[in-house]
């Protein structure tokens, strides 16, 4: 973790998360304030993550993790595409939103309310993806627990794609700071066995007509 650097501390000290159940608060209360189709953070159709997502060439038979999945529509894609999901995310609320929207289908995703930080996978994924959860995660114990998650979850070979603010980008989000990361910092927090392959830049339209600058990643684990 040596040198990493935190970007946009700026915000208020009281919406500083102290750790997974204040975390829980603060997301819980979001989803319920508002549809998902009404946060900064939603797309109709994420086309980003679906294009490379099939660049990597996974099987039908794969299996994905989307980590902070929430109430993103990715998952209604990668169904229709026949792909294994299953969707992580620390706020109930926001993955009840997504069950709704799915209907029946919703019984075909594993569903888990989990912090990522902690969490502890039964399965291996063949695919790791993670649109704007990492860069909210600002202390270093918490990026740590983050990396080793997603190291317990892809064996060899796997794919982790992970998106979040790009540098120049905003300094917070939905209250909150969070860390703008590059190919080096990335590189430094999940160390040598994931080879960086890709990256990819996205200005992000959200619902109100703000453009957000985001980059995506794309590694492979040696």
């Amino acid at each position: 973790m040596g040198g990493l650097q935190l970007l946009g501390r700026g915000a208020p000290a009281e919406l500083k998360m102290n750790g997974t159940a204040d975390r829980r608060v603060h997301w819980d209360s979001v989803y319920a304030a508002k549809p998902a189709d009404e946060v900064s953070w939603f797309q109709p159709t994420p086309e980003v993550s679906l294009r490379l997502i099939r660049r990597t060439g996974i099987g039908r038979d794969a299996r994905i993790v989307d980590v902070g999945g929430g109430a993103s529509t990715l998952a209604d894609h990668l169904l229709a595409e026949g792909f294994s999901l299953a969707v992580l995310d620390l706020s109930e609320a926001a993955l009840n939103q997504a069950r709704k929207r799915l209907g029946d289908s919703a019984e075909r995703i594993e569903w888990i309310v989990a912090d990522v930080t902690a969490w502890r996978p039964h399965h291996a994924f063949d695919l790791w993806h993670d649109r704007a959860v990492l860069h909210f995660l600002t202390e270093p114990d918490d990026q740590e627990g983050y990396a080793n998650t997603l190291r317990r979850a892809i064996p060899a070979e796997g794919w982790a794609i992970i998106g979040g603010f790009a540098p120049g980008g905003p300094a917070q989000c939905s209250g909150l700071p969070v860390v703008q990361h590059d190919a080096r910092s990335l590189g430094r927090l999940l160390g040598p066995e994931l080879q960086l392959l890709e990256t990819h830049g996205e200005t992000h339209v959200t619902p109100s007509g703000a453009e957000q600058a985001f980059r995506y990643h794309v590694f492979r684990r040696r």
